[in-house]
């Protein structure tokens, strides 16, 4: 057997272990949302590794983007403490808003534009009294 012939078996058996782990995995995403976008878009498929390597991969997509999402968040928010050096942000919440989504989802390919209407500023929809504290 030749390396190549040996580095391809390798990688099928690295293949079939991670198919067969997927059986008894739970992914975040469950199969029945996954099955139903992939009916939507035209795909059948009966086989439960293949729907949950979808849920796996969507996970992560999601949580990367969330991560990106999150730095973006604080990029912000720390450009927004140095802008106001006189005033010590009493606050340390971390506020995401869609501008700091799109920005991330950007960076995959993906535009996201969002209605005029929605909120963005962190005390919109608050009352009076809470915006005061």
């Amino acid at each position: 057997m030749n390396p190549s012939n040996e580095a391809r078996h390798d990688d099928d058996a690295a293949l079939t272990d991670f198919l067969a782990s997927l059986m008894d995995y739970t992914p975040t995403i469950p199969d029945e949302l996954v099955e139903h976008y992939l009916a939507k878009s035209g795909f059948q498929c009966p086989d439960v590794r293949l729907i949950r390597l979808v849920a796996v991969a969507a996970q992560k997509f999601i949580a990367e983007v969330t991560s990106d999402a999150l730095q973006q968040c604080k990029a912000r928010q720390s450009a927004a403490v140095k802008d106001k050096k006189e005033k010590q942000q009493k606050d340390k919440r971390l506020i995401l808003t869609m501008e700091d989504l799109s920005k991330a989802l950007r960076e995959y390919g993906v535009n996201l534009r969002h209605q005029e209407y929605f909120a963005d500023s962190p005390t919109t929809g608050m009352d009076q009294t809470v915006r005061d504290e």
